[in-house]
């Protein structure tokens, strides 16, 4: 078991997503994410989906890729969203582990991610204000909005407002 706490982080089996669905319903106020989380599933729209387990592969975090489209075209991008970790497990490095893998399964193809969080958080990742390469977003933020080049000359080399996946627009 790593220092962490977590015996593993591993794609998500069928069988997991009773257990993901019930880390994202107790590690936020309502069950928005658990219920995005099952409609990309359910669409086929998650791209990465990890999970960190504990020694007994009980599921204890959640971390999803998903396409986003810039300006309408498919650039290669991907949003991470949501990160979850149960709150029992949290401020134990197991949110970070799941980031970073998301981040290694996305170089398999990704041109870009990006992430609407905390940037003090996000920027530890390499993830730098979205602004900053000319790109917006459809929810109106600006600092919490951020992206990260996977593939060099990845990020599209024009301005653009990116959208997610039409599952978000429910939250």
């Amino acid at each position: 078991m790593s220092p962490a706490g977590i015996a593993t982080i591993r794609p998500e089996r069928p069988t997991d997503a009773t257990a993901i669905r019930a880390v994202h319903e107790a590690a936020f106020p309502t069950s928005a994410e658990a219920d995005l989380v099952d409609a990309l599933r359910s669409n086929g729209r998650l791209v990465v989906s990890l999970v960190a387990t504990d020694d007994a592969d009980d599921v204890i975090g959640h971390a999803a890729l998903s396409p986003v489209t810039v300006d309408g075209r498919d650039c290669g991008g991907l949003g991470l969203a949501p990160v979850a970790v149960l709150p029992a497990q949290q401020r134990r490095g197991v949110g970070g582990r799941l980031v970073r893998a998301v981040l290694a399964a996305a170089a398999d193809g990704a041109a870009f991610v990006v992430v609407l969080g905390d940037p003090a958080y996000y920027a530890r990742f390499g993830f730098r204000r979205a602004r900053e390469f000319g790109l917006s977003n459809e929810y109106g933020v600006d600092d919490e909005f951020m992206a990260k080049e996977i593939r060099p000359n990845g990020l599209p080399p024009s301005r653009g407002l990116v959208k997610y996946a039409p599952e978000f627009s429910a939250l």
